[in-house]
């Protein structure tokens, strides 16, 4: 498979070579600087630095460079993304004296994804809480109520979802588009699908953003009420692109009861509210563990904290999870709890906060209550 995607990666490199030449101007591609070709089992990933204003000019080109790739041999899907760099402002651009300089154009508006009715982001603002865990289990659990529900794995470098949800089948590619795998009555995709499991995704953040701006163009999600994105932990890259490429509903902020996840906690709600994507609520995860064997509760994380920083953010508490072992094995073996042992109290939780969720969303975000 390497020496394929090498072949395939010489002959993309040809190609946008051919393409910087074909223009009787050398204009189609002029200047563009090759900042990244990577193909893996076939899908490439092909990133291309030009100046800022030139972007908008060569967005023609680009669909049309975009096109030729997929039509090369062995490659099933293909991606091209412009990263645009502000070029330093030169001299002769300055308005006359007198006269106002000309306004710049206003940054393009994040669009609807077509077909789906609400997008939902799971985030945290670090890593070890159990968002992942939590993404899947409130993507099946709204999926158990009778709603369409897709799941993204947003989190290029990290994907875990499909040893979560049990599946590990390449996607189905129709023509440009990514058919999505289905696994629980859920439509996912996920980088995880399309890369060995022990693979390490060694990108740039050019890299990356193509590949989730490919997850949300490129991918046939068709009509869902929800799609439900998992995110990356922190605040990034991804969390940037989502947000300025699609009009995301609402978040969904997870976070353990101890202090430390609750500073980062802390950390995502600020940064949502920077690019105007409304907080949905935060969820306290392993809020307190029951022993299986005398059901002795011990909260070693403390408890409650999350409770009182959404409080004190002005923010919806949307409820608790036990640290269970049931979760722990079932995540392990590829089976939501939520699907698995639906009567447990894992499973009742997950299902509560997704029915409490949900609500919220008819409402328009706020408490139904």
């Amino acid at each position: 498979m390497p020496e394929k995607d090498d072949a395939i990666a010489t002959a993309v490199r040809r190609l946008l070579a051919n393409f910087q030449s074909e223009d009787a101007q050398g204009e189609i591609l002029g200047g563009a600087d090759i900042e990244g070709v990577l193909v893996r089992g076939g899908l490439v990933q092909v990133s291309l630095a030009v100046a800022r204003e030139r972007a908008p000019a060569l967005e023609q080109a680009r669909r049309a460079v975009e096109a030729a790739i997929a039509r090369l041999p062995g490659v099933t899907n293909a991606t091209v993304v412009l990263t645009a760099h502000r070029a330093a402002p030169a001299a002769t651009t300055a308005a006359p004296a007198g006269r106002p300089a000309a306004p710049r154009p206003p940054a393009p508006r994040p669009q609807p994804l077509p077909g789906v009715g609400q997008v939902i982001a799971v985030a945290s603002g670090k890593g070890g809480v159990g968002k992942s865990t939590v993404s899947v289990n409130l993507a099946v659990a709204l999926a158990r109520s009778g709603l369409r529900v897709g799941l993204m794995d947003a989190d290029i470098y990290g994907p875990s979802l499909p040893r979560m949800l049990g599946e590990n089948r390449r996607p189905e590619v129709r023509g440009d588009r990514l058919i999505p795998v289905q696994a629980w009555g859920v439509s996912t995709m996920s980088m995880g699908f399309l890369v060995e499991e022990d693979s390490a995704v060694i990108w740039r953040g050019p890299m990356i953003m193509g590949a989730v701006q490919q997850f949300l163009g490129q991918v046939e999600w068709g009509t869902l009420d929800i799609l439900v994105v998992d995110l990356p932990p922190g605040t990034g890259d991804i969390q940037l692109t989502l947000s300025q490429r699609v009009k995301v509903t609402g978040a969904v902020v997870v976070s353990t009861p101890q202090d430390i996840a609750l500073i980062d906690a802390r950390r995502a709600v600020k940064m949502f509210e920077k690019v105007e994507i409304p907080v949905l609520g935060v969820i306290e995860n392993m809020s307190y563990f029951c022993c299986p064997n005398c059901g002795h509760r011990s909260e070693i994380f403390g408890h409650g904290g999350a409770r009182a920083e959404a409080a004190k953010l002005g923010q919806a508490f949307l409820g608790e999870i036990p640290l269970l072992p049931e979760i722990r094995a079932l995540s392990d073996a590829g089976t939501p709890v939520v699907a698995a042992a639906p009567e447990s109290e894992a499973g009742r939780a997950f299902a509560a906060i997704a029915a409490g969720l949900a609500q919220r969303l008819v409402a328009g975000g706020k408490d139904p209550a």
